[in-house]
């Protein structure tokens, strides 16, 4: 890694643990190496601390939106998570340190995508993710429940067919809004139903399928 890189990352950590804390959160960011998760020609802003083009107009999430969102998941290691939107799979790299005796199945709509995220996770040593295609039914409805759901593209409502998905007691996190202008949202699945918070807002590239939006629009 160069010296402007070296820099860069250690800059964008000391930061996110001022505005996040989380250390087990950062930490496992800082194992993963970003830089080999956005393309060549954006190598020099890996560690910058904004969305990051990878193609197709899809983006690699802010590093502090990343770590806010798996702080909000709360893992303890051994829970089965689903990730909507797995992008170039950098994500999935840090929940996949975050929960080391548990799973990780990450969800793409995008084929060039997922087989490039699925290449460079086995490839680094990330054995206990998988990538699959999404369809327009919203998450794995075929893996069971999962303890934690993140998605990582905006919605226009709170999606049921995630909300099913998830395990009592589960979390879910979830941009919920316009195209324009969403709100980071935590809902927690108790017997009784959804406890819902807000984590501020944000900005995502738009969620496409059922109960999501429309792939036109």
């Amino acid at each position: 890694m160069d010296k402007a890189l070296t820099k860069a990352r250690t800059n964008l950590f000391s930061s996110l643990r001022r505005k996040v804390g989380a250390e087990s959160v950062i930490q496992a960011m800082e194992r993963v190496p970003r830089e080999r998760f956005v393309p060549a020609e954006h190598r020099h802003m890996a560690y910058a601390d904004t969305p990051v083009s990878i193609g197709e107009g899809q983006t690699v999430s802010q590093p502090y939106i990343v770590a806010l969102m798996l702080a909000a998941l709360a893992l303890q290691g051994h829970e089965r998570v689903l990730e909507v939107g797995a992008g170039s799979g950098y994500q999935a790299a840090v929940l996949s340190l975050l929960v080391p005796h548990g799973r990780v199945c990450a969800v793409e709509l995008l084929p060039s995508l997922a087989q490039r995220a699925e290449a460079l996770l086995d490839e680094l040593g990330h054995h206990n993710v998988s990538v699959e295609l999404a369809s327009t039914t919203l998450g794995c409805q075929d893996h069971g429940l999962f303890d934690a759901i993140i998605v990582a593209a905006a919605s226009p409502k709170m999606p049921e067919s995630l909300v099913s998905q998830l395990a009592v007691r589960g979390r879910l996190i979830i941009p919920i809004g316009t195209l324009e202008q969403q709100d980071l949202v935590r809902a927690v699945r108790t017997e009784e139903g959804l406890s819902i918070s807000m984590l501020g807002p944000c900005r995502f590239v738009p969620l496409i399928g059922q109960e999501a939006f429309s792939q036109f629009q």
